[in-house]
Parts: structure tokens; C-alpha cells; sequence
């Protein structure tokens, strides 16, 4: 599989280009601040963009989406309907978006992109599978996740979203988080499980608790 990461903005957001292994085609996750550079990366590895994802509506992970829709007219954009029912800053890209159900299957090109739908950081955050491969948005990040005291954030569904979704995935899934926050880019599923304090908060209210401290 064709993974590009891309440290881009004043936010430490990463954004992804994906596709498949000798393919042309890419797709683009969560393009934002620097669509020249998104653009050129595409070029230069000789891939064609076709599609864009969208992880969830901050504007950080999206304020390249209209920007790139201008350089390539008609490019469908994939975000989760419940997020897109949330978001009018969704909602102002129109014709060309392409809402996705829980665990809906996108292809670009030859690759399958499962799209799991994981609410608590917003209500149609989701995910991206490829194999073997969680592109996790502000769902999970390396030792962390997303926050939910912004509007539509919900603490207990990302305990759900957490525990019983992404922590049911094979150990050996690589984690691609939406942002650089920790001292590598890349995890797995395993290695959060072990060293993630939100994986280490098993109960409900624990979790609750923490997650929805006063921060400093």
C-alpha cells in the first residue's frame, strides 16, 4: 500500500496521501493548510489525486478541501453522514460530497478503505482501514485521543469508540494519527492498548472522569 505522511500547518496536523501498491491513483485524508505542498508530494510521487477524506469537520482538518476542489474540479469528497448532518462547514461542499455509512467500503483504485464510524471527539468522526493500516483522525492519537468538551463532543461514546471499536482491531494495526503529538508518528493498536492512558481507564465512569478533566 502507498502511504505518504505529511506534517503540514501551525496545528502539527498530519495529513495522508493512501492508494494502492503500484498504483496512480491517491486519495487525500483530511487536506488542510498547504494544498501546493499536498499537491507537489501527489507529483512527485507520480499519483494522480481522485478522492478526499474527510476524518471529521474542524476547520484544521479541512480548510484545504475548497482550495483543492478549485485545482481539481469534481474530486468526491467522503465524509460520514452524521457528520455532515452536524456540520455546515460540511454542508458548503455541496454536489461534491459523497456521505458514507458505518463501515462503508470506498475504493481508490484498487485499494478497499473501510470507513468506521467512531463518534466522541464529533458526532460522525470516523476512521479509515487499509490494510492493516487506522488512519484515526482526533479519534486516537499516539498516547491520547480526541477531545470531548467541544460541541458534539461526547466522552462516553468515545469510551465506546475506543474500547469496543478500535480496541477490537488486530494488535498489529498501524495507527496513522491526524495529529504529531507524541514522540513518533506511527503506532499500533497494540502498543496504545498498552500504553495509552485512555486504554488504561477500563471503566466507563474512570474514564469519564479523566478524560473530561480541568485542563491545564
Amino acid at each position: 500500500m502507498y502511504v505518504r505522511q505529511l506534517l503540514l500547518g501551525p496545528m502539527q496536523n498530519f495529513i495522508y496521501l493512501l492508494g494502492a501498491e503500484g498504483g496512480r491513483e491517491a486519495a487525500v485524508v483530511d487536506p488542510a493548510w498547504d494544498v501546493d505542498a499536498i499537491l507537489r508530494q501527489a507529483r512527485e510521487d507520480g499519483r494522480q489525486i481522485s478522492a478526499i477524506f474527510v476524518t471529521h469537520h474542524h476547520r484544521d482538518h479541512i480548510n484545504g478541501v475548497a482550495p483543492l476542489l478549485e485545482r481539481i474540479p469534481g474530486l468526491p469528497v467522503y465524509a460520514q453522514s452524521r457528520e455532515i448532518e452536524f456540520s455546515p462547514a460540511l454542508q458548503a461542499f455541496g454536489e461534491a460530497l459523497r456521505p458514507v455509512e458505518p463501515d462503508a467500503m470506498v475504493r481508490v483504485g484498487s485499494l478497499e478503505v473501510r470507513c468506521i464510524h467512531t463518534p466522541g471527539h464529533t458526532p460522525g468522526s470516523h476512521c479509515l482501514l487499509a490494510e492493516g493500516r487506522l488512519f484515526s483522525g482526533d479519534t486516537l492519537f499516539i498516547c491520547g485521543c480526541g477531545r470531548c468538551d467541544l460541541p458534539g463532543g461526547d466522552p462516553e461514546q468515545m469510551f465506546h469508540s475506543l474500547h469496543r471499536v478500535l480496541g477490537g482491531l488486530p494488535d498489529e494495526t498501524l495507527v496513522y494519527p491526524g495529529h504529531d503529538y507524541a514522540d513518533r508518528p506511527v503506532s499500533t493498536i497494540g502498543e496504545e492498548k498498552r500504553e495509552n492512558p485512555y486504554f488504561q481507564r477500563k471503566s466507563l465512569p474512570e474514564f469519564v472522569a479523566y478524560r473530561m478533566r480541568p485542563r491545564t
